[in-house]
């Protein structure tokens, strides 16, 4: 009978089919709000190092400027005086970008618009490889290799043992894989139309890459400009070991010179008491030099916003 208490009793099948298809919907968006909240963890816990950072450097500061005033700190002479490692920092930041822009934006130009594939499988890895070396072992090199003999005996330049041209030079090899390899992929993403156009108004491959392909990546480059630059103002063994260790403001690369990270390495593995002034120092250079690195990538993003091209 069509009445019958099985028939009578059982969902329907349309309704049964309904259901299943809403609990197999709901596992991928349970599994959809998992990730979400893993990943928002992720860079809440990012900020909250950084906030604990800046946290763990306040209070020594706080002692630090309770003993030492402004103008102490922020002279050119004398014990506390932070102007002639910023000046160190500047220098030996500056010979190094000098080294490693054109020769990683040179090297990512051909590894972009020149190189063959087999070619560019091959180079760009050695390339990055640079990237692996200890830091310590780029500033025996300066000691034991640059100063001595390229600059002493090959181009004949009258340094000392440690100084800031040496320092600068070996900073910015050790960049030049992080401004090649972004600057290559910036270069990479500009469109193959931009290129075919250029080339089909009678443009030569050079006059492409430098007029075409390059002002359209300019963002990129910038960016991978500005990352090298930090990497180059908190680099801490180069300069430790070939920059020098006395503060000295000077314009002259051929001199020693001091810098914000070679000061932070001394003064923390000296013998200074913990809570001394000399010892609290550490920390107030420490901030000025996150707050110069933060001003620095604040510039980068707002000329990458300004100057971004989307494709």
């Amino acid at each position: 009978m069509s009445d019958s208490p099985s028939a009578a009793s059982g969902p329907p099948s349309g309704a049964g089919l309904t259901r299943a298809s809403m609990n197999l919907a709901r596992k991928p968006r349970r599994l959809e709000t998992f990730v979400k909240v893993l990943l928002l963890g992720s860079a809440l816990l990012s900020v909250l190092i950084t906030f604990g950072i800046i946290l763990a450097l306040i209070e020594p500061v706080l002692h630090f400027l309770g003993q030492v005033s402004f103008g102490e700190f922020f002279a050119t002479e004398g014990r506390y005086a932070v102007v002639p490692l910023i000046g160190g920092t500047l220098m030996t930041t500056f010979i190094a970008l000098l080294v490693a822009v054109p020769l990683g934006l040179g090297a990512a130009m051909y590894l972009s618009e020149y190189a063959s594939k087999r070619a560019r499988k091959t180079l760009k890895p050695t390339v990055e490889l640079l990237a692996g070396v200890p830091s310590v072992v780029y500033g025996f090199f300066a000691l034991s290799f640059v100063t001595p003999t390229l600059l002493q005996d090959i181009l004949n330049v009258d340094v000392g043992f440690t100084n800031a041209l040496a320092a600068g030079l070996v900073l910015g090899v050790m960049i030049i894989p992080t401004i090649a390899s972004l600057s290559e992929d910036a270069l990479s993403a500009v469109p193959q139309a931009m290129r075919q156009g250029s080339l089909a108004m009678g443009a030569n491959r050079m006059q492409t890459t430098l007029r075409v392909v390059l002002p359209a990546a300019l963002s990129g480059v910038a960016a991978a400009v500005v990352l090298g630059m930090s990497r180059a103002i908190g680099e801490t063994m180069i300069v430790a070991l070939a920059a020098g260790g006395q503060k000295n403001l000077s314009l002259d690369p051929r001199e020693g010179m001091q810098t914000m990270t070679g000061f932070i390495a001394q003064t923390a593995g000296g013998e200074n008491p913990v809570g001394s002034v000399d010892y609290n120092m550490l920390f107030a250079v420490g901030l000025l030099l996150f707050l110069i690195t933060l001003l620095i990538n604040a510039v980068s993003i707002a000329f990458v916003r300004r100057y971004r091209q989307a494709y």
